[in-house]
């Protein structure tokens, strides 16, 4: 297919409001597309250049984009700025720079969206000496050979925000009609496979091939997630349910196969060479193929210890055994999702647990089943006083649903109410703070777009100020005046006193008095909360 021709199908889709219309125009492009495009396309179209699960990142930040621009229209860096930044949108930026480049020599080849995709994965897989100067030119040829339309969705791809509205779900129901298979079994197999676009693939082949579809060894899935509620909801609905201590620490997936083993962080990057001692004490606690689902905390004389010191260690590449002994970390495994070939996420809970403990029965995390909301609540304080951040309660029968925030599981904490949010977007800060970002703009998830929810500038030292703008400096896609946008690829969590309805914000909503509780770097952007749960919050509050 020709790249052209992706665009046009985008520009379309970018011209569309309703998702249902969205859902037909995208299920009557799918069969049209080849084996070997139709994966990649369904990516691309939401947005991604690589699934979930693969390894492989592009590493393109704004100002490499910028270059590129730079060099194949014949004017500058900072005109390239200076336009980007008059649209305040990438991508149409670079479509009218394109448009009126001067240099003549381009249009030497036609892009294929295949073939686009292989220069991705070059990319990605271009590393040590010389790699900036190697993709900056494989981005020059790019953007050389594009048309006006292509350079501003390739722009866009390279900056991970395609802003059409094509998400996971409406992908989910475009390739359930295109293909004409159940949208249940789409989900499903997307839960266990991680890659809608391998998914559809399958889903040509009819829903027996997708019936089929198992978890995979060394292919990480995605984390179950737990709402936020109370004991006495929990006990109202399920009766008996499964109390655990909820820890402040980083969730990790293990896998074995053999004599190999991997560990992944919650991103679903492989973190095995970060956590050899981790590694090593699962390793020798079973001998059984697996996958494990656990967290993983720091811990100093058996207390533990803030959810930094873990981060420091998920972060290191470099001088790793000596950060081993300065930060001893404990893994705890609450549940299990594959055992000697078999895949588990469709069994209860409560039958996933009894295999758990006979699979590996060291570091699985302490239990408690009771339907007694006052052991309940004791159990709860145990957790709080050993320096846990509360308790986690599950549903005995809940089956395990990779990705899904549902009410099976549940968060119990006395904290304030937060919520993970990306940050698209910031102001300069004023006097001392004049050349540092004083309050940033977030952004919620909603079916492909990052739509705004509000702003937090409390809760941030002068010291947190420094390290953020060394973090997002780099990250900087446009300007005009005092505010500044981002690429989205950084996640804050921030507490908040409620949640408002607003005119003043595309998602409709405006959090009162939020504060900022810290940066979560083990969280992308697509783990950060929906439109769906600030509204579902919003209906809870106590006024409702």
């Amino acid at each position: 297919m020709r790249f052209i021709e992706f665009a046009e199908l985008c520009e379309r889709l970018e011209a569309l409001s309703g998702r249902l219309e969205m859902i037909t125009v995208v299920s009557e492009a799918l069969p049209k597309f080849s084996e070997e495009e139709l994966p990649v396309v369904v990516n691309f179209l939401m947005g991604r250049v690589f699934p979930d699960w693969s390894p492989l990142k592009l590493g393109i930040g704004p100002n490499l984009l910028y270059e590129a621009v730079a060099y194949v229209t014949g004017d500058t860096k900072e005109r390239v700025i200076e336009e980007i930044n008059r649209r305040g949108d990438a991508g149409r930026a670079v479509e009218h720079l394109i448009a009126n480049k001067e240099q003549t020599s381009f249009f030497v080849q036609e892009l294929e969206v295949f073939e686009i995709y292989r220069e991705f994965e070059r990319i990605a897989r271009s590393e040590g000496k010389g790699s900036q100067r190697s993709k900056l030119l494989a981005i020059r040829r790019l953007f050389g050979n594009s048309r006006p339309i292509e350079a501003r969705y390739l722009a866009r791809l390279l900056l991970g925000e395609l802003r059409i509205g094509i998400g996971e779900g409406n992908m989910r129901g475009a390739i359930a009609k295109a293909f004409g298979v159940p949208s249940e079994q789409v989900e499903h197999a997307y839960q266990a496979r991680n890659d809608l676009g391998q998914v559809a693939v399958l889903a040509r082949m009819g829903a027996s091939a997708l019936s089929k579809v198992q978890i995979e060894l060394f292919r990480p899935v995605k984390m179950m997630l737990a709402q936020q509620g109370t004991i006495q909801e929990m006990v109202k609905e399920h009766g008996v349910v499964a109390a655990e201590y909820k820890y402040d620490g980083s969730r990790f997936q293990f896998h074995r196969s053999g004599k190999e083993f991997r560990i992944y962080s919650r991103r679903l990057e492989d973190v095995t060479k970060a956590l050899p001692d981790v590694v090593k004490r699962l390793a020798a606690a079973t001998t059984t193929d697996l996958i494990l689902d656990g967290e993983v905390i720091a811990v100093r004389e058996g207390r533990p210890r803030p959810f930094q010191f873990v981060l420091q260690r998920f972060r290191r590449k470099h001088e790793v055994s000596s950060y081993v002994e300065e930060i001893e970390l404990v893994p705890y495994v609450f549940d299990i999702l594959f055992l000697e070939g078999e895949t588990l996420i469709d069994l209860p809970f409560s039958e996933r647990r009894r295999r758990l403990e006979q699979a590996i029965p060291a570091y699985v995390a302490p239990q408690l089943q009771s339907s007694d909301p006052e052991e309940l609540e004791e159990f709860y304080h145990r957790a709080l006083d050993a320096g846990h951040e509360g308790i986690m309660l599950k549903d005995l029968e809940s089956t395990y649903m990779p990705g899904v925030r549902g009410k099976r599981w549940v968060k119990i904490k006395p904290e304030v109410d937060t919520l993970d949010l990306v940050v698209i977007g910031a102001e300069w800060g004023e006097g001392r703070r004049a050349h540092l970002f004083g309050s940033f703009l977030l952004a919620c998830r909603s079916e492909g777009k990052l739509l705004p929810v509000g702003k937090v500038a409390t809760g941030i030292s002068d010291e947190d100020l420094a390290d953020l703008y060394a973090l997002f400096k780099d990250l900087v896609v446009s300007e005009a005046g005092k505010e500044v946008a981002f690429k989205p690829e950084v996640v804050f969590e921030v507490g908040y006193s409620e949640i408002q309805k607003s005119p003043n914000y595309e998602s409709g909503y405006a959090l009162r008095f939020p504060r900022f509780i810290r940066l979560r770097a083990d969280k992308g952007v697509e783990d950060a909360d929906s439109l769906e749960t600030i509204s579902l919050r919003f209906q809870q509050r106590p006024s409702a």
